[in-house]
């Protein structure tokens, strides 16, 4: 055999032996950590993570941590969760957290959970501790813009309430439940609702804490991510009077609607009253016309011989008679007035 085949084939193995060397020490120090932890990974599971691409180290000390805490979890249920687009660490926090809190929660469950907040603002590990820990939620949302919620009762009267609700994350139906706003929604539904069937504002002055049992007897949490533990009247104003007001509006209306009936009467007065001033000048200009025919009817008299000269003369000494009369009955008349 020539040398040079002996050299290369001597070369080739030194660097097999290397890459190999280096490529078992990337993974020895994970391996040690997890053999000294109690929590072994072999080297065939280091390397199907590194084939796969995912993290060696998040999935052999997030392992190691739930080992630790007494929970049993292999690199596979991790991996796939990573996989999936999840969070690793937070669904390890949230397992011990419900561990120490004597919460049951499942690794599948937890997983679910996680899923289903991302990109919420909100983890796992917040929805285990608002299991442990209550949270107190303000109705309605000052970042709304609302500070009360306003009703009114039946005497016409408003009511301003602001509300507090403790709830309780229900890890059951946190996957698919509502969330806080359906909670803050339902509440203010029933506070509206209670208030709007009290006779008077009084009444609610007197017992708010009717308001909160009411509403906590409707069972607003179902089908909610949450469990309603109490609801607390905060503050329970007196707002305007809106039936006052209300009645005003409507008398304002009802005057309005007088007057426009009421100018409607006037213009049709006043159209009649113009109608009738047309007739009489319609009546003057037939008499005018009627007159006018007079002495084409004596003219006519006279061609027919009808008419004489003295009966022509007759009719004028009457007619001065007459506008004699009408002048000295006139004259008297002013000077009757002027006395």
């Amino acid at each position: 055999m020539p040398s040079w085949l002996i050299i290369l084939a001597g070369v080739i193995v030194i660097v097999v032996l290397l890459i190999g060397i280096v490529f078992i020490g990337s993974f020895f120090g994970l391996w040690i950590r997890a053999k000294t932890s109690g929590a072994p990974v072999s080297f065939s599971e280091l390397i199907a993570l590194w084939l796969r691409r995912i993290p060696q180290s998040l999935i052999v000390d997030n392992r190691i941590t739930a080992v630790q805490s007494g929970i049993p979890l292999e690199p596979n249920q991790l991996s796939v969760h990573y996989l999936s687009g999840g969070n690793v660490t937070m669904v390890v926090q949230s397992l011990i957290a419900a561990q120490k809190a004597g919460i049951h929660l499942e690794f599948d469950q937890a997983c679910a959970i996680d899923l289903a907040t991302k990109g919420t603002g909100k983890n796992v590990v917040d929805a285990v501790k608002t299991s442990v820990n209550p949270r107190v939620i303000d109705c309605p949302n000052p970042a709304t813009g609302k500070s009360t919620i306003d009703a009114v009762a039946k005497d016409g009267i408003m009511i301003k309430a602001k509300a507090r609700v403790t709830v309780r994350t229900n890890l059951e139906r946190f996957v698919g439940g509502a969330t806080e706003e359906t909670i803050i929604a339902r509440v203010g539904e029933g506070i509206v609702t209670t208030i709007g069937s009290s006779q008077t504002y009084k009444e609610v002055l007197e017992n708010p804490d009717r308001i909160s049992k009411t509403v906590l007897e409707k069972g607003l949490d179902s089908g909610t991510a949450f469990e309603i533990l109490s609801i607390d009247i905060a503050d329970v104003d007196v707002g305007e009077n809106i039936g006052a007001k209300l009645q005003a509006e409507q008398a304002e209306a009802d005057k309005r609607v007088a007057q426009a009936n009421a100018e409607v009467r006037r213009a049709a007065a006043v159209a009649v009253e113009q109608e009738m001033l047309a007739r009489v000048q319609e009546m003057r200009a037939k008499v005018v016309e009627a007159e006018s025919q007079v002495p084409m009817a004596i003219a006519e008299s006279f061609r027919s011989g009808n008419l004489g000269i003295m009966d022509y003369y007759k009719l004028k000494n009457v007619q001065a008679d007459t506008n004699m009369r009408s002048s000295i009955a006139g004259a008297d008349v002013s000077h009757d007035s002027k006395a």
